[in-house]
């Protein structure tokens, strides 16, 4: 069994490696920071939204608009906060003019949340949205069916309990859907109380991440005359690990 310390040292390896990555030549070229996803290294609750938005790839961090403010404010009512979870996202990188992650852009960034779930080791995983929703659980079926109803997933070496919601940004332009979000977001303390579902024979491997960072390609150099991207947050900074 992995110890905390290797977890998270196999996590800032993926980390790195994420930002090096140029698997979707368009979002690589668009984007201005990779948004790995920032929290509790250590965290029982994660979410998963769709992809980061301006001020996203503007900071390196994810939900840190008004949808991540709605998101802290229903955290708050349940009694947690920010640094109590992890929250990551399907897409890593910001696709162009806010538009719909392309499939094969999901399908490339799989592997990095798949990483993350298993390195983390959450006992519940809340898909904000459909895209989320719909990558995870490997099925068509739309939010609106599915919100508020916790089903036990397996995804590599991690058994979850999967409880999708609304995305906050559907509450911002519908105000009705923010009670419905708070009633979901009620349930999570329950679901968090209960023991963490039975785990697949292997335990998880860091090597993991060595796979992953096997698959990357190598970060491109930067020729003289040409713009840097923007850098991004040292692991620490903004995996937020303690």
């Amino acid at each position: 069994m992995s110890t905390k310390v290797e977890r998270r040292d196999a996590l800032k390896l993926v980390y790195e490696q994420a930002c090096g990555c140029e698997r979707c030549p368009q979002l690589v070229e668009s984007r201005n920071t990779v948004v790995f996803g920032a929290g509790n290294a250590d965290a029982d609750l994660m979410f998963v939204g769709e992809a980061p938005g301006a001020n996203e790839d503007k900071l390196g961090l994810p939900f840190v608009g008004r949808a991540g403010q709605l998101l802290e404010t229903l955290l708050g009512e349940i009694g947690l906060a920010r640094g109590d979870v992890f929250i990551a996202n399907t897409l890593k990188c910001r696709p162009p003019g806010n538009r719909d992650p392309l499939p094969l852009e999901l399908d490339n960034c799989r592997d990095y949340l798949l990483a993350q779930l298993d390195l983390i080791q959450p006992k519940v995983v809340c898909t904000l949205g459909n895209f989320a929703t719909k990558l995870l659980r490997d099925d068509p079926t739309g939010i609106t069916r599915l919100h508020g109803q916790p089903e036990i997933r397996t995804f590599g070496d991690r058994t979850v309990r999967l409880y999708p919601l609304l995305h906050p940004a559907a509450a911002l332009y519908t105000r009705s859907n923010v009670e419905v979000l708070r009633e979901d977001f009620a349930r999570i303390p329950g679901l968090l109380a209960l023991p963490a579902p039975p785990q697949p024979d292997r335990p998880a491997d860091p090597a993991l991440a060595e796979e992953v960072a096997s698959d990357a390609p190598p970060a491109a150099a930067v020729e003289p005359g040409e713009p840097e991207q923007s850098v991004a947050p040292a692991p620490d900074d903004q995996l937020d690990l303690f």
